[in-house]
């Protein structure tokens, strides 16, 4: 079992180095045309393909790593570049790491190079959970998948909302109610393959940040899918539905959700991504403080300016050390009693609003134009506190887990 420790090994910090070379090359100077456009940078993601940057061997080496780190060290790397390209970048790998956690090796062989392509066809993949009237809270999940026994397919209708890539994918990964009465416990995930009949894209949503990353519903209209695109297979699922009848027959201990271990390890990897706006907000704003001069010296001189930098930093390696203790858990095993996870996306994605908005304070009027970056990161700040749970949620989740109650 790997120790914790904060020291990067020469391979991952290599890799670091790599990944800040991408950022500040080819990210950052693509930022705001993209921010402007609203539209998926096909162009920037087909660069990193070519690099190997966008590839499922590249996030299964960082996913592997022992230690835990290199998947926060990679996330604060690109999203220290621009929030909306890096999650272009990595939308796919919420798809994939679906397929990974409950599809059959053929599944995860045949669908994850589709959802990827390649560096002269880039592909994105969607995963598709969220809907109008179930985000925070998925027993009330509406989309239906019924199974047709005489062709063997899977019939699904609904609506999801708030997909990442929905509708422009290649690969989408649905996950639907097959038990009403089981609530979370009745859910299964579906591959929907490239050009099945009855998928569409619904609404785009034009949103206040991270608006390079193509974000829209999925209207599921008997949409038929073959039994095989069930992630894990029905065998697997009938014996899972079973126990949880059984289990709910007998009056049983309610089973925690089975779904929260997993959001809690991945939460620490969007806590870095906050982490990395949080510090190229800190960075322009340092640059700034320490260049701009008003009344004959540099304004970094002044408590006022200088107290305020002193807090962003400090709250950014608060934030950061949260998120590599998480993640260093996740990597080995270790029982998050604590909501360890939750807690450091709760706490670097209220930093990455505080400090992007002190930010653009330092920066006066200039933080307030387009001229400058942290007017962007600050819209993007935004979306670290909503997605992948709320804060509200993060703070239920951890005071749940701290008073030993089941987390639903």
């Amino acid at each position: 079992m790997a120790e914790f420790t904060l020291d990067l090994d020469d391979e991952q910090k290599r890799i670091r180095d790599w990944l800040h070379g991408f950022a500040a090359e080819v990210i950052r100077p693509a930022a705001a045309e993209w921010d402007e456009r609203e539209e998926t940078p096909w162009p920037v993601i087909q660069e990193a393909a070519k690099i190997g940057i966008y590839s499922l061997d590249f996030y299964a080496q960082q996913f592997f790593d022992p230690t835990g780190l290199s998947i926060p060290m990679a996330m604060e790397e690109l999203f220290w570049g621009d929030a909306g390209i890096a999650l272009s970048i990595v939308g796919t790998g919420l798809a994939a790491v679906g397929v990974l956690a409950n599809g059959t090796d053929e599944q995860i062989g045949t669908w994850i190079p589709q959802m990827y392509g390649d560096a002269d066809d880039v592909k994105v993949a969607a995963f598709c959970s969220s809907e109008p009237d179930a985000g925070s809270d998925v027993a009330a999940m509406r989309t239906r998948a019924v199974y047709d026994a005489a062709k063997d397919e899977w019939v699904l209708n609904g609506t999801k909302t708030w997909a990442t890539n929905g509708g422009i994918a290649n690969v989408h990964v649905v996950v639907a109610v097959v038990d009403g009465d089981l609530g979370s416990k009745g859910h299964a995930s579906f591959i929907v393959p490239p050009g099945t009949p009855g998928l569409s894209q619904g609404q785009k949503f034009k949103k206040h940040g991270i608006r390079a990353s193509h974000t829209a519903e999925v209207v599921l209209a008997d949409v038929r899918v073959p039994g095989h695109c069930l992630l894990g297979g029905k065998e697997k699922l009938d014996e899972r539905l079973a126990r949880a009848r059984e289990r709910a027959a007998s009056g049983g201990e309610r089973v925690k959700n089975a779904a929260m271990a997993t959001f809690e390890a991945s939460r620490p990897a969007v806590g870095a991504m906050a982490v990395g706006t949080a510090r190229a907000a800190y960075e322009v704003a340092l640059d700034y403080a320490s260049t701009r001069s008003q009344f004959g010296r540099p304004i970094i001189d002044n408590q006022g300016i200088a107290f305020q930098l002193a807090d962003m930093r400090t709250r950014i390696d608060a934030s950061r050390l949260l998120v590599w203790r998480a993640s260093w858990m996740a990597a080995t095993g270790k029982p998050f009693t604590s909501a360890e996870g939750s807690m450091s996306k709760l706490y670097a994605s209220e930093t990455a609003k505080k400090v992007t908005a002190q930010a653009v304070q330092i920066l006066g009027g200039n933080g307030f134009t387009r001229e400058y970056p942290v007017e962007r990161m600050h819209r993007d700040a935004a979306i670290y506190t909503i997605f992948e749970g709320t804060s509200e949620i993060q703070r239920l989740v951890i005071a749940r887990a701290l008073s030993g109650m089941p987390i639903r």
